[in-house]
């Protein structure tokens, strides 16, 4: 099991080419990538897509790839039709005037578009090897960060699902015994009232049965306890299972409600208290798990 929160750092060169890449990774519900290349390197987003993406399965994404050693070349680009065209302007107007044009080279620098200064293309295949090896260290750096975090949190759901379990017992023992307990305080307020004796047994009967039916959660507990054992397994199995926990996790939580929303008396009512305690702890912790 992995969290969906690590960071690494790796740096590779080529040459005098320094490639250095840095990787966050936060919760996140599905896989967000946010990519910051240089200008210059832009052309290798989707490799760095298929790399990371065969690496992580949920989270969000954040690489910074920079790169140090090396300086763009440049180069200055004239216009020579336009500075003709310019020109030729300039001397028509001069005529019209009856001026004398005095135009020099530092005059058509100033003039918009006729000097451009234009990057050179560089051959950036030479260094993905070096980007490749960086982004790969970076990588194992938040798996291994991921891995570390993942082992930290399946040992508690561990804990937490076999408190549940015991919770689970414990309720279904209580819920029981509710009726007898009904029963018997029933039969103590009629005793109250003095009309104990004159109250037929099977009437009494009947509404104990009617009662035990409204209350029983047989059903929501024998469901809780699936769950439960779902969730013992999904912790147990490789690969992502966030998604799975987070699902078994509701569905857990709604047989607890139910449970709740039935249940007669004191203890029953503390130890659904006690199970939504827990739940609540487990799906905080859960929003971290790939």
């Amino acid at each position: 099991m992995r969290s969906m929160t690590g960071f690494g750092r790796a740096s590779a060169q080529a040459g005098e080419t320094v490639f250095t890449v840095e990787i966050r990774t936060l919760n996140h519900r599905f896989l967000e990538w946010i990519i910051h290349l240089p200008r210059e390197l832009t052309a290798w987003e989707e490799r760095l897509r298929r790399k990371l993406s065969a690496a992580l399965a949920r989270g969000r994404v954040e690489v910074w790839v920079s790169v140090s050693g090396v300086s763009w070349p440049k180069v200055v680009r004239v216009d020579k039709g336009l500075a003709a065209s310019y020109a030729q302007a300039l001397y028509a107007l001069a005529g019209e005037l009856k001026v004398e044009p005095r135009l020099t080279p530092e005059f058509f620098l100033t003039l918009p578009e006729v000097v451009r200064v234009e990057e050179e293309a560089v051959d950036i295949e030479a260094w993905w090897p070096a980007c490749a090896g960086a982004l790969q260290e970076a990588l194992a750096q938040v798996t291994a960060a991921r891995e570390r975090e993942g082992e930290a949190l399946a040992a508690d759901l561990r804990e937490r699902v076999e408190r549940l379990k015991r919770l689970n017992e414990a309720m279904t023992r209580e819920a029981a015994e509710v009726p007898r307990l009904y029963r018997d305080r029933l039969k103590e307020r009629l005793a109250t009232l003095g009309v104990e004796g004159s109250v037929d047994e099977v009437r009494l009967a009947q509404e104990v049965a009617l009662f035990a039916d409204r209350a029983d959660v047989t059903e929501e507990l024998v469901r809780l306890a699936s769950h439960l054992d779902q969730l013992s397994s999904a912790l147990a199995a490789p690969g992502p299972v966030g998604r799975r926990l987070e699902f078994l996790l509701q569905e857990a939580n709604r047989e607890v409600n139910t449970i709740g929303a039935k249940a007669q008396g004191l203890k029953l009512s503390y130890l659904v208290v006690e199970c939504k305690a827990e739940l609540e702890k487990m799906r905080e912790q859960v929003q971290n798990i790939e």
